[in-house]
């Protein structure tokens, strides 16, 4: 059996409410696997006892007196790296915004606990232990305040501004993104690197906790120059527009560029799932797709790669140095399913390449 799966999870929780506090700690305490080191009761407490515990993991409440769970974050991945997850109950959507902007300083998740705190849910609470332990599991490392270290924070500077790309007929090429645990920063940074004049339609499945998707899609839009919502049922896909697969349902795209959203069953445990939309992708557009895969547990989008690159589409994958999880594109890369590994802040060049050679 992995070593990881049997060692007991070090937790430090962050969280002004003590009945909130209690009702975390109780039910991480239920699992054997898992300790409750200590609990803070603001940021300030959080950042001192990360340094003084070095705890496998955080969980982190985003609203707190005298330190929030942002400006927590940041100097808690800037000076003691540790696995967060932002953890937060009745999150309005300044505080919302702020969970977007610790993820962008290395926090790996986000998670509305609301259900925890009006009562007990055996489901969710057994979602929250898993999502904990998995999450203990990844390697992070040191954060500096104004840039991360892994390359994946850019200055306006080294943002293109312009390239010049052939005016694309409607419908006639399409990129695909698939992403998840770490995804957001990662869609982020590529989306960013990518002209404002971008005349492809962009479709993407993240997966994100129900109830962020639409701050997600807000975020991307204060942060990238492109417009991005999310895909609505029969909509039809339009040049330089991101569509984002919403939330419990399948997307696909149809003849035409028409977005199927459909209430049918996990594929690979997911829904959305990127496999399903890669595939549909490949089956209307061929040779003329352009498939991504960033960082994410699992192996959702691998065999959906596989299929775009059978038709002669272009595949792309994250490399390992660059992601917060390698689960994604490590099942991709092994399936022999992607033409070219990359570095995240150099994958939108491979994008624009590739559009540039059709």
């Amino acid at each position: 059996m992995d070593k990881d799966l049997k060692k007991i999870v070090r937790v430090l929780i962050a969280e002004d409410s003590p009945v909130i506090a209690k009702v975390i700690s109780t039910l991480l305490s239920s699992d054997p696997q898992i300790q409750v080191v200590g609990i803070a009761r603001n940021g300030k407490e959080a950042v001192e006892m990360a340094g003084e515990l070095r705890p496998d993991m955080i969980t982190m409440d985003i609203h707190m007196p005298i330190m929030d769970g942002y400006e927590a974050t940041k100097q808690i991945m800037a000076h003691c790296p540790a696995p967060i997850l932002i953890a937060s109950a009745a999150v309005q959507a300044d505080g919302i915004d702020r969970m977007f902007r610790a993820v962008s300083y290395g926090a790996l998740d986000l998670l509305d606990i609301s259900e925890l705190a009006v009562g007990e849910n055996k489901v969710f609470g057994q979602k929250f232990i898993e999502s904990v332990k998995l999450l203990s599991r990844i390697k992070v490392v040191h954060h500096p305040l104004a840039k991360l270290e892994t390359g994946t924070v850019f200055s306006e500077a080294e943002t293109p501004q312009h390239l010049e790309i052939s005016p694309a007929k409607k419908s006639d090429r399409i990129l695909a993104i698939v992403a998840s645990t770490g995804g957001p920063m990662a869609i982020l940074m590529v989306l960013k690197m990518l002209p404002a004049d971008f005349p492809y339609p962009v479709v993407i499945v993240q997966h994100i906790t129900s109830g962020f998707l639409e701050q997600f899609a807000n975020w991307l839009n204060s942060e990238c120059p492109l417009n991005v919502k999310i895909a609505e049922p029969e909509e039809i896909i339009q040049p330089g527009i991101v569509y984002l697969a919403p939330c419990d349902f399948q997307t696909r795209v149809s003849e035409g560029g028409v977005l199927r959203i459909t209430d049918e069953p996990l594929y690979d445990g997911h829904k959305p799932s990127g496999t399903i939309l890669l595939e549909s992708v490949a089956k209307i557009y061929k040779q003329r797709s352009v498939a991504v895969i960033l960082t994410g547990m699992g192996r959702d989008g691998a065999k959906g790669m596989k299929t775009i690159k059978n038709w002669g589409g272009t595949t792309i994958a994250q490399d390992q140095a660059t992601c917060i999880v390698f689960g994604m594109p490590k099942e991709a890369i092994d399936l022999g399913a992607v033409d070219q590994v990359s570095p995240l802040n150099e994958i939108a060049d491979h994008i624009i390449a590739a559009f540039k050679e059709a």
